[in-house]
């Protein structure tokens, strides 16, 4: 199980164009103003077309969502601009299962 603490959940358009791992790291960086340093650990998840940004401290956390207003954008390559939802993530415990599969199968 892993803790959701100090973690900001970045909330992309579901209707935008894919983004590649590397252009959220750049974006991060660069339009959000997340230092490398600051970072703990990064997720994506395709599906929900979220990315889930666990940092050092929570002073950094709230630095963050309080500058954006909750609010931010990301721009594509093609100039279209996507508007990313930035939020606290949800507190608590992210249980992850393991299937177990029958050697036979």
């Amino acid at each position: 199980m892993a803790i959701r603490s100090n973690t900001i959940a970045f909330t992309f358009d579901p209707a935008s164009p894919r983004i590649t791992a590397h252009d959220i790291r750049e974006w991060l960086h660069t339009e959000m103003r997340i230092q490398e340093q600051k970072v703990q650990m990064i997720q994506i998840d395709g599906i929900k077309r979220q990315v889930y940004v666990k940092l050092t401290d929570k002073d950094c956390m709230l630095s963050i969502i309080n500058s954006t207003a909750g609010q931010g954008e990301y721009k594509h390559h093609s100039g279209e601009i996507s508007p990313v939802e930035i939020a606290i993530a949800e507190m608590g415990y992210n249980k992850i299962q393991a299937q177990i599969c029958h050697p036979k199968c």
